[in-house]
């Protein structure tokens, strides 16, 4: 994909070898008590398990890496094509495929526990509560994990495939069940809320009073890209979900409007590729960012972004990212 090649961040000697200004700026944030040693986060679906990227990139130099999304029971994914390239971004449908929360907790979770630096976030999804419930204990038995980040943008299969993340009523329902159960094992409960909504202020609010202790926003924007040569969908799945920087505008004003209506810490995220980019969310109400797209073009993104956003603080003599969040003059 030569245009998503475009949205690499560029590689400054500086920022991948450390320069005189890197070690100024206190890069630390915190996000529902858990500590990060940058604002950078990988997300969920685009940095595998994190044990393919363990000779790329420095886990110790970003904040933290979401998991692929956790389910109960091994999923193949949708059927090919389910990616395809637009003007600054992409569609994806790849379906949630995953090896599922025990392979996770066997093949996977030992590798990351010994791996330096490594913070790891576990994003979980079902497509009923009781999948989600189930996900998390399994997980609160393993020992490595951070955070949870709670899916709602799944197809509620008891409700007629209602998105979760799109009604109230069910997000409240889904959030207020799992979060007790997260709290048994200490860590706190991020929810990955849906743009796909009238409201994205109406639903942060609902996560809250749910029980979520942190919320991340956007997920991708529900899209459809048309072949005219063939007529047909360019993706087997008809529609697909829209990141990359075309939607950067829109997530940002999203990460506003939840950060003027909620007191809960905001991950946001949506076409970051360049530390600039970080630094306009966070501005917005983010304390902290996650990189996706951006890993498809450069795996080591995340990390020039994470090494990026240190050298942008040193230059604005920034003493510590914590200080840019709602750091936004109206």
């Amino acid at each position: 994909m030569q245009g998503l090649a475009k949205l690499a961040a560029p590689l400054h000697w500086n920022d991948a070898h450390g320069g005189d200004n890197l070690s100024k700026p206190d890069m630390r944030v915190t996000v529902a008590g858990v500590e990060l040693r940058s604002p950078v986060i990988a997300a969920s679906g685009t940095f595998g398990y994190g044990v393919e990227f363990e000779e790329i990139v420095s886990l110790d130099r970003i904040g933290a890496f979401v998991t692929k999304g956790l389910s109960r029971e091994p999923m193949p994914g949708n059927p090919t094509p389910r990616i395809v390239e637009t003007p600054a971004g992409m569609i994806n449908a790849i379906g949630l495929q995953n090896i599922g929360v025990r392979a996770f907790i066997e093949e996977k979770l030992p590798k990351l526990r010994s791996m330096k630096g490594a913070v790891v976030i576990a994003n979980v999804f079902g497509f009923r509560i009781e999948d989600c419930l189930e996900v998390i204990h399994a997980l609160n038995d393993a020992p490595g994990i951070a955070m949870y980040e709670l899916n709602a943008s799944c197809p509620n299969t008891s409700h007629g495939g209602m998105v979760f993340g799109t009604d109230p009523n069910l997000l409240f329902d889904l959030v207020s069940r799992c979060r007790p159960l997260a709290e048994t094992s200490g860590r706190p409960l991020m929810v990955k809320l849906s743009p796909n909504v009238t409201s994205i202020a109406g639903m942060a609010r609902v996560a809250q009073e749910a029980g979520a202790q942190a919320i991340s926003l956007v997920n991708t924007f529900l899209s459809l890209a048309i072949d005219v040569e063939t007529r047909r969908p360019r993706i087997a799945n008809v529609t697909g979900g829209l990141s990359g920087p075309a939607i950067r505008p829109i997530a940002v004003r999203m990460v506003h409007e939840a950060a003027q209506t909620v007191g809960l810490p905001i991950v946001g995220m949506g076409g970051i590729s360049r530390a600039e980019d970080a630094v306009e969310f966070m501005l917005a109400g983010a304390t902290a960012v996650q990189v996706g797209t951006a890993s498809y073009a450069d795996p080591r993104a995340v990390e020039n972004i994470a090494n990026g956003l240190r050298r942008w603080c040193a230059n604005h003599e920034v003493a510590t990212a914590a200080s840019l969040t709602r750091g936004m003059i109206v």
